[in-house]
């Protein structure tokens, strides 16, 4: 099969390489030092159209395809990971609104996203509750036309400076997705600092005591906020998590390919030693087979398959385990100025590693992409039976 981009397709991929690298790139090591994403920055990518590449254009938003949009992720994740989750987010309130929001919800909230008016979070981890997402903690309780909300978040990408949240809480036992606005009365973050990776990400904790709500705010039905609103989500997170991997595994196979190129050992470059070769080639072939399943994944997703779940796993497992291997190459190779703040390889290989957890860890998606394996191992062995079957009876 061979992938060609569209014409237009190309001039996009080509703009977000040139924001990238005018843009994002050459700061993302001291937004990194400084555990933040500078406002200015935030502000450029809401006038450039990306907080609403996914958002229907009769909401404001530009309405990429998915393979457009797949290359945006790729890029910005080339540039800065931290800077990748703010899309990822957004993306998934965003997405949860246009397939479970109400058309009163998607007019009130979806114009102020794609404009980057309203920053969107997303908030379903707790501290006590990891992959376990379906017991989590949080309550929701309806009083009159309000719902009181109680509980903690945790990991919140974005979260210091977003202004909508789509939280994951407990009513009567069932998950509920409510949408609740910062200003809320008993609605607070608090920063966390210190991470391995995606230290300009902006990552908060968040508190929720006696919050108060509208009863409108409520997204879907109750019993439907983690299978439905939080799928979908999820589903659209780790999509982004893919190309955003491919992305920073680029990152680390072009720096390797420029420090080889002009670094000296042993009285020849780098370049020339079989054993840099080895990895490089590794890393190229890692690459190409990573984009493969993203290019798989955004066939599926523009075509609406409902294989699309178990190719985004696939996509989303894959990708982060290449992101990491090509990252930690890509350190190894810079020896010991890898492990050094004055290159941007050791950034990559501390994403890297993260993305192997968000949206799902890489041993859900084992878990996933296994129990899709057995569907349609069980599935093939009927239809099977069900052809010896005919050509018996003729």
């Amino acid at each position: 099969m061979i992938i060609e981009l569209s014409e237009a397709q190309r001039e996009s991929q080509s703009g977000f390489r040139d924001f990238v690298d005018r843009l994002v790139a050459p700061f993302a090591d001291e937004h990194d030092r400084r555990q933040e994403m500078p406002p200015e920055l935030i502000r450029q990518v809401a006038e450039a159209g990306y907080l609403g590449g996914v958002i229907p254009a009769q909401y404001g938003g530009s309405a990429m395809d998915a393979v457009t949009w797949g290359l945006l992720c790729e890029e910005i994740g080339r540039g800065s990971a931290s800077l990748l989750s703010l899309l990822i987010v957004h993306g998934m309130v965003a997405q949860a609104l246009i397939k479970w929001g109400s058309e009163a919800q998607r007019q009130e909230w979806l114009p102020k996203l794609a404009k980057g008016e309203m920053i969107g979070a997303f908030g379903l981890t707790e501290p006590n509750i990891g992959s376990d997402a379906r017991n989590i903690e949080t309550t929701a309780v309806l009083e009159g036309d309000e719902w009181r909300l109680n509980g903690q978040k945790r990991w919140i990408s974005f979260a210091q400076v977003a202004t909508l949240f789509l939280i994951l809480a407990q009513v009567d036992g069932k998950p509920a997705a409510f949408l609740v606005e910062r200003g809320r009365d008993g609605f607070s973050t608090e920063p966390i600092n210190g991470m391995l990776g995606f230290r300009s990400a902006m990552l908060a904790g968040i508190h929720m005591q006696e919050c108060r709500i509208p009863a409108a705010n409520l997204v879907g039905r109750v019993g439907f906020g983690f299978s439905h609103v939080a799928g979908t989500a999820l589903d659209h997170g780790r999509y982004c998590v893919a190309w955003g991997c491919l992305g920073l595994a680029q990152a680390g196979l072009d720096a390797s390919l420029a420090y080889t190129g002009k670094r000296k050992q042993f009285g020849a470059f780098l370049k020339t030693h079989e054993l840099i070769q080895e990895l490089i080639a590794d890393m190229i072939t890692q690459i190409r087979a990573a984009r493969m399943l993203c290019y798989q994944a955004a066939y599926l997703k523009q075509q609406g398959d409902p294989s699309l779940i178990m190719e985004t796993s696939i996509a989303k497992y894959f990708t982060s385990r290449v992101a990491v291997k090509v990252s930690s190459d890509a350190v190894q190779i810079h020896g010991a100025n890898g492990c050094s703040d004055s290159y941007p390889v050791q950034r990559y290989l501390r994403d890297a590693k993260i993305m192997e957890i968000i949206e799902g860890s890489n041993q859900m998606q084992q878990i996933i992409i296994a129990k899709y394996g057995y569907q349609d191992h069980i599935m093939n062995q009927r239809r099977q039976r069900s052809e010896n079957s005919g050509s018996k009876a003729e």
